[in-house]
């Protein structure tokens, strides 16, 4: 028999937002996976810490995080390889993901070097998408608004065009593309209806209207929501 290989999303950050299956899984797998920088600790092991059990095999699966460079083919043929390596010995391979694994999550790259030849299984996770609406307190949308999901490293003329047809928006990977993401919302007359939120559910979590925000850099970890009525339950 061979082993399956679960993808478990960990949540945002707050390790009581870790679902009730994902911490059973983990607590009798024999090997867990995780993504981590290539210096320093992984923050998807770090949520998910309480449910390690001593004895589990770990794999750390290291690779720049930069956003210029991700994904790095290379890597997950190498974490592949070693996953499959315990996957054809018969034990369950556990593959930690920040958020959900199918929401851009790191996950999914392995799934598609792994799918087609072994057993894979997905166990969703909360998504930075929801925890940023929950820790803003602002609704992502209601009855039949359109919500889009618009990465900031898109071309302003693509995020301009984007944002002018829809009812709300979530803007993912902030980063350092702040300064453009405010211009383009200030042009579309949006930038009212903006809220800020950075690290959401983690200790140094923080959340503003977009109009207050003194920063002119961001982390990777933020997010910016609009509504175009300003909220949507308005």
């Amino acid at each position: 028999m061979t082993g399956t290989a679960i993808g478990i999303g960990v949540g945002p950050g707050d390790p009581e937002l870790m679902t009730l299956k994902g911490a059973r899984i983990l607590a009798t797998v024999p090997v867990v996976a995780y993504p981590a920088p290539e210096t320093g600790d992984s923050l998807a092991r770090r949520i998910a810490a309480a449910h390690l059990p001593p004895s589990a095999t770990e794999i750390a699966i290291r690779m720049p995080l930069s956003s210029n460079r991700f994904p790095v083919e290379s890597v997950y043929d190498r974490a592949a390889d070693e996953i499959s390596g315990h996957l054809a010995n018969g034990r369950d391979v556990a593959i930690l993901c920040e958020g959900d694994p199918f929401f851009y999550g790191s996950f999914m790259y392995l799934f598609a070097r792994l799918a087609e030849h072994w057993p894979v299984d997905v166990v969703p996770g909360v998504s930075s998408l929801t925890a940023c609406a929950a820790v803003s307190g602002k609704p992502l949308a209601a009855l039949n608004d359109v919500l889009t999901v618009l990465p900031a490293t898109l071309p302003d003329d693509v995020l301009r065009e984007r944002l002018a047809v829809t009812d709300a928006a979530a803007i993912i990977k902030v980063g350092r593309h702040l300064p453009r993401v405010r211009a383009v919302l200030d042009d579309l007359g949006l930038a009212g209806h903006a809220e800020y939120i950075e690290h959401a559910t983690m200790a140094d979590e923080k959340h503003s209207p977009l109009s207050e925000l003194e920063d002119a850099k961001a982390p990777y970890f933020s997010m910016i929501l609009v509504h175009h009525r300003g909220a949507a339950w308005a």
